[in-house]
């Protein structure tokens, strides 16, 4: 029989639409439903998770949703207890800092969503933190894990575009305001003394795209703006909307490649998915989705010639060819689980440790600036 090895993982966040949809049900749920998970020794890790919460009546609901039993209010009492190992964080990012550096006091190993602080020197305290106690540590980049993004990378690594150009995102959707219809995001996300707007939220995301996928990211421009002023909270009541709701940003990579990305609570989605990324080489282009990915090799480049007295003779759509899938591509924060736990449990290779996650509030933060002081904003080395 094969041995079943026990990992207690404190939840901390799991009440909130990420931490519950994505990380506890379709991650470590899904992994038990799956069997655990095999290590190379032959045992199987069985992940064992203890909710916290602020709220007891949400915590027990979603325990009992899933016949767990293990939750607690008190996030202390769960990192005190011997069986726990690692601690996740899904908290609004206001609240991470301050639970992060209490669980690498507890001598616990550190995975969290993003942004991983408000500002850079709190995620930089917290990436010196977790070294000088010898955790191990790592933090959510699950748009790596994107059945479109890994078409890309494949297309990247096979040397397909040549030299590449450019990269132009557009990501973004209507949130609804919240009077007439129910907001989709909750309205922290447009308050700016809760940690809330799209620049803190989504530039993280776009800095370990760019970085992993093409190169680092050496300087920002960019412009926000704050479009719908006015919004509804969850009880239906008016509130001032603080916080950025679209950002526009250009980012120089090493190697001379423009990056290009809007972003978007304030935009009606006339694209295939919510978020596309175009990549321009000299050898071809790419358009790549969350899970589709098109190509179009030079070869097969059609020429079109501007001309606003005729009708456009192309149907411009039809002439990209659809990349394969090629392999069976699970969900994306799940895949990261499992490597994030191999690597604590056998230690095995890990990349995205709190670094880059500090990195990624550095984007945000200088990226900030940049809109502040209407200027183009190099992006310094963050030194350990």
């Amino acid at each position: 029989m094969t041995a079943r090895v026990p990992i207690g993982i404190v939840m901390n966040g799991v009440t909130g639409r990420m931490g519950y949809r994505q990380h506890l049900v379709r991650s470590l749920l899904a992994i038990r439903d799956g069997g655990g998970l095999p290590l190379r020794d032959g045992s199987v890790l069985w992940p064992e998770p203890v909710l916290v919460g602020r709220t007891e009546a949400k915590l027990r609901d979603v325990a009992a949703r899933h016949g767990l039993t293990d939750w607690t209010t008190d996030l202390g009492a769960a990192l005190a207890r011997p069986d726990v190992r690692i601690y996740f964080d899904a908290q609004v990012t206001s609240e991470r800092e301050k639970a992060i550096h209490q669980a690498i006091e507890a001598g616990k190993h550190i995975y969290t969503e993003k942004p991983l602080a408000t500002t850079l020197q709190g995620a930089a305290d917290l990436a010196r933190a977790a070294d000088a106690a010898g955790v191990r540590h790592g933090v959510v980049q699950d748009k790596l894990f994107l059945p479109g993004l890994r078409k890309l990378q494949r297309l990247v690594d096979g040397g397909f575009f040549g030299r590449i150009l450019s990269v132009r995102g557009e990501f973004g959707y209507w949130v609804f305001e919240g009077d007439w219809q129910a907001a989709q995001r909750p309205s922290w996300n447009y308050r700016a003394a809760d940690g809330g707007g799209i620049v803190v939220d989504m530039f993280p995301h776009w800095h370990y795209v760019l970085e992993q996928l093409f190169a680092p990211v050496r300087a920002v421009t960019a412009q926000v703006a704050t479009h719908i002023p006015r919004r509804w909270d969850e009880n239906g009541e008016p509130y001032e909307a603080t916080a950025d709701d679209a950002a526009y940003g250009i980012f120089e990579l090493d190697g001379g490649v423009i990056a290009q990305i809007n972003s978007s609570w304030a935009v009606r989605v006339n694209r295939d998915e919510l978020v596309e990324f175009q990549v321009d080489g000299t050898e071809g282009s790419a358009v790549a989705g969350l899970r589709g990915c098109k190509v179009q090799h030079r070869a097969a480049t059609p020429k079109p010639v501007w001309n606003p007295d005729l009708p456009v003779s192309h149907a411009f759509r039809e002439q990209w060819q659809e990349v394969p899938d090629n392999e069976e591509f699970d969900n994306g924060f799940k895949a990261q689980w499992e490597m994030f736990l191999r690597h604590v449990a056998e230690d095995a290779p890990y990349t995205w440790d709190l670094w880059a996650g500090a990195r990624g509030v550095q984007l945000a933060e200088l990226g900030l600036q940049s809109a502040r002081e209407g200027r183009r904003v190099e992006i310094p080395e963050l030194h350990r």
